[in-house]
C-alpha cells in the first residue's frame, strides 16, 4: 500500500527521507517466581547491584558527551533519569516488596513500577505526566543491569537497548540529517529513520553518534523527553503515532514531516518528489533564519521585541543562547519536585539549580515560575484515585498548593532569593485567581527574606509576577498589575479554563483552541492593560511559538514573547518583517470576528513560505 498516512504529535522540525528500521517493541518480559526466605538477601543484592550498574552506565555516556553543547538536554535528561535511580521510592519499595511477598526482584520492581505509574497518571500536568515513561525507561535499563551474570565486574556495560542492538547487526551509513540547513553535503538518498515503541536515552545518545535521518516513535508528547531532545538535536521527530512500529515495516520507505506531525509510508513517485522539493523549500528557509541570529529583535516600525525562551531544565539554558534568547521567560522549577513521593528538595539543592541556570544565561534575565504541579496527592502517592475523580486541573495545583503548605512555598522562595544575587532574577506565581491569594503570597514572600535577613545570608533583588491562566485573573487584570511587577500569559491553561476543555482529554482535544474569540479577547485584554499602566506582560503559552500568530499578537501590542528555542528565529522572522502601527487595525478587525480563525488563515504574510505538497496534508498538531 503505497501512500500510508501515520499521524502523530509534531515536536520537532524538518523533513526526513529514509528507510525505516524498525526496532521490537521488547516488552519488559520479567519471569514472576518467589524466592526462599533464605534466598530473599541475595535477591536484595542482586536488586542493588542493578541499580548501581544502570546509574554508573548513566553517568559514563553523560562523560562521552561532556563538553558538547549540542547535547546539553540529553546530558539534562540523563541527570533526571539518574535522579529516578536515585530516588528511594523506586528502590527501598522494591525492596519492601521483596522482603514481605518474597518476589523475585524483577517482579518487584515492576510492581513498584506499577504503582508510581498510577501516580504520574494522576497528574495534571502534562510534563510531570510524561515522566512516567522516564520511569518506565530506567526499569527496563535496571531489569537488564540485573540480568548480567554475577561474576561480571562492577564496571561493564549493561545489555544495549533496542537501538543498540540492531547497531550492532546493522550499522547505518554515517549521514548529515536529510533537512540540514547550515550547509552540509546532501546525505545519501535512502538514510535510515527509526521507528520504536519507545526511545531511552541511550538510544538518543546513538542520534548523537551515528546521526540518523529522524525518528517516529508510538509514545512520548510535547514535553516527552525524547521530543526534547529531538528539538535540541534538531532531528526531524514525530511521536505519540501509538502504533507506527506495528504498522511500517522494515525498510518501507518513509517520509518523516516533523513540522506536522506526519508520516508517509511507502510514498509514491510524484508524492516523494514533491516532498523532496519542499525539504530544499525548508532548508533555504531554515538558512535564510539562520543568518537572523545575531540580528537585534526589532519591528520594521522600530519597536523592539523581547524574543526569550521557556526551559525545563538548568542544562536548556545551553540552547537557549544558542538560539538566540533574550533571556528566559519561562522556567519550569517542576523537574526539582518530581518523583519525590515526600522528600521534597530542601533548600540548598533548589537554590544550586536556580543559581546555575542564572550562571548559564550570563547574565541575561531570568523568570522562574514556582512549582506548578497537578496536586499534593500525586506526590505524596496518597488518595490518587480519589485525586483523579475531583479532576485536578480545577483542584490543589499550583500556587494552591504552594499556600497549603506554607513551610513548603518559604523553602522555595529563600532559594530563588539567595539564586537572585547571581544574576537578574523574576518570580512567576502561577494559577493566580484570587486578591486573597496574591496578599498571602507577596507575604510569604517578605517572611522568606526576613529568614533570610535573621540568618544573616545574603540574597538578591527579585522581580515579582502572576501568570494570566485563569479567567478571574484575565478579567482583574487590573487589580493584578497593582500589586506585580509584570505579568506572564500562559495560554495553553488559559484556553483550557475559558472553553472547559482538557487539552490532555483525546476525546475533547478537538475543541481546544486558542484562537477562539473569547481566548483571543481575554489576551488582548491583558497586553491592553499592561501597556495603560506601563508594566510588561509577556506571552509563553504555545501560541508565543507559532509564527502564523505572531503579527497578530505584535497587532494587539505584545512586545515580550517566550517559547521553545527552537521556535525562536522563525518568529524572529516574522517579527524583523513586521509593522506594528499597520497592523494594529487588522487585529482589532481579528478581535472583533465571529470567526477569527478565517482572517487569520486570509492574512497575507510578507515572507515566502514552503507550500504544502498536497491538500491532504494535516495541520500542526500544537
Amino acid at each position: 500500500m503505497t501512500n500510508q498516512r501515520i499521524k502523530g504529535i509534531a515536536v520537532s522540525r524538518g523533513i526526513a527521507i529514509g528507510r525505516a528500521m524498525v526496532l521490537g517493541r521488547e516488552a519488559l518480559q520479567v519471569k514472576h517466581y518467589l524466592v526462599a526466605p533464605a534466598q530473599v538477601e541475595a535477591e536484595l543484592q542482586r536488586l542493588q547491584r542493578g541499580f548501581t550498574l544502570a546509574l554508573a552506565e548513566l553517568r559514563r555516556i553523560q562523560l562521552r558527551i561532556e563538553g558538547d553543547p549540542a547535547s546539553a538536554e540529553l546530558h539534562a535528561l540523563l541527570d533526571v533519569h539518574a535522579m529516578l535511580l536515585e530516588d528511594e521510592a523506586l528502590r527501598e519499595g522494591a525492596e519492601a516488596v521483596v522482603r514481605a511477598r518474597r518476589y523475585n526482584a524483577e517482579w518487584a520492581l515492576l510492581h513498584q513500577l506499577g504503582e508510581l505509574a498510577r501516580e504520574f497518571d494522576a497528574m495534571d500536568d502534562s510534563y510531570l505526566r510524561e515522566r512516567k515513561a522516564d520511569l518506565e525507561q530506567i526499569v527496563g535499563w535496571v531489569v537488564r543491569c540485573m540480568r548480567m551474570p554475577t561474576d561480571s565486574p562492577s564496571g561493564s556495560t549493561p545489555p544495549p537497548g533496542p537501538l543498540g542492538q540492531a547497531l550492532s547487526a546493522m550499522q547505518p551509513p554515517q549521514t548529515a540529517h536529510a533537512d540540514a540547513g547550515d550547509g552540509a553535503a546532501s546525505p545519501p538518498a535512502q538514510p535510515f529513520i527509526v521507528v520504536a515503541h519507545d526511545l531511552g536515552p541511550a538510544d538518543m545518545l546513538h542520534f548523537r553518534l551515528d546521526a540518523f535521518a529522524g525518528f517516529v516513535a508510538d509514545t512520548g508528547g510535547q514535553t516527552s523527553h525524547t521530543a526534547i531532545v529531538a528539538r535540541s538535536m534538531d532531528i526531524p521527530a514525530v511521536v505519540g503515532t501509538r502504533e507506527a512500529s506495528r504498522r511500517i515495516h522494515q525498510d518501507d520507505m518513509l517520509i518523516v514531516y516533523a513540522d506536522v506531525g506526519l508520516v508517509i509510508v511507502n510514498p509514491d513517485a510524484q508524492t516523494l518528489q514533491a516532498y523532496r522539493l519542499l525539504q530544499e523549500e525548508l532548508a533555504q528557509v531554515r538558512q535564510r533564519q539562520q543568518s537572523l541570529l545575531h540580528t537585534p529583535s526589532v519591528t520594521r516600525d522600530g519597536q523592539a521585541i523581547a524574543l526569550l525562551a521557556n526551559v525545563e531544565l538548568p542544562g536548556d539554558c545551553t540552547a537557549a543562547l544558542r538560539s538566540g534568547a533574550a533571556g528566559i521567560g519561562l522556567f519550569r522549577s517542576e523537574f526539582l519536585f518530581m518523583g519525590r513521593h515526600g522528600a521534597l528538595p530542601d533548600e540548598q539543592e533548589q537554590y544550586t539549580a536556580y543559581r546555575d541556570a542564572l550562571l548559564a544565561m550570563e547574565g541575561l534575565p531570568v523568570t522562574i515560575r514556582t512549582v506548578d504541579i497537578g496536586a499534593d496527592k500525586a506526590l505524596d502517592g496518597h488518595a490518587v484515585a480519589r485525586h483523579r475523580q475531583e479532576h485536578s486541573a480545577m483542584g490543589l495545583r499550583a500556587i494552591r498548593w504552594s499556600l497549603s503548605s506554607p513551610e513548603m512555598f518559604r523553602t522555595q522562595l529563600r532559594a530563588l532569593l539567595r539564586a537572585a544575587e547571581h544574576g537578574p532574577l523574576s518570580i512567576l506565581f502561577p494559577m493566580l485567581a484570587q486578591l486573597s491569594e496574591i496578599r498571602l503570597v507577596l507575604q510569604l514572600l517578605e517572611q522568606a527574606r526576613q529568614q533570610l535577613r535573621d540568618a544573616q545570608v545574603s540574597f538578591g533583588p527579585v522581580r515579582v509576577g502572576a501568570m494570566i491562566e485563569v479567567p478571574a485573573a484575565a478579567l482583574m487584570i487590573e487589580q493584578f498589575l497593582e500589586h506585580f511587577d509584570f505579568v506572564s500569559i500562559g495560554t495553553n491553561d488559559l484556553t483550557q479554563y475559558t472553553l472547559a476543555v482538557d487539552r490532555a482529554d483525546e476525546s475533547v482535544a478537538h475543541l481546544f483552541d486558542a484562537t477562539h474569540p473569547a481566548v483571543l479577547r481575554l489576551i488582548a485584554q491583558v497586553i491592553a492593560a499592561g501597556r495603560s499602566c506601563g508594566k510588561p506582560v509577556c506571552l509563553c503559552g504555545e501560541m508565543a511559538g507559532d509564527p502564523q500568530l505572531t503579527d497578530l499578537l505584535l497587532g494587539l501590542g505584545l512586545q515580550s514573547f517566550s517559547m521553545h528555542p527552537a521556535q525562536l528565529l522563525a518568529v524572529k522572522e516574522r517579527v524583523l518583517a513586521a509593522d506594528t502601527a499597520a497592523l494594529q487595525d487588522w487585529a482589532q478587525s481579528v478581535l472583533q470576528s465571529r470567526e477569527p480563525q478565517s482572517l487569520l488563515a486570509q492574512h497575507q504574510s510578507p515572507l515566502p513560505a514552503a507550500p504544502m505538497p498536497d491538500a491532504t496534508a494535516p495541520a500542526a498538531t500544537d
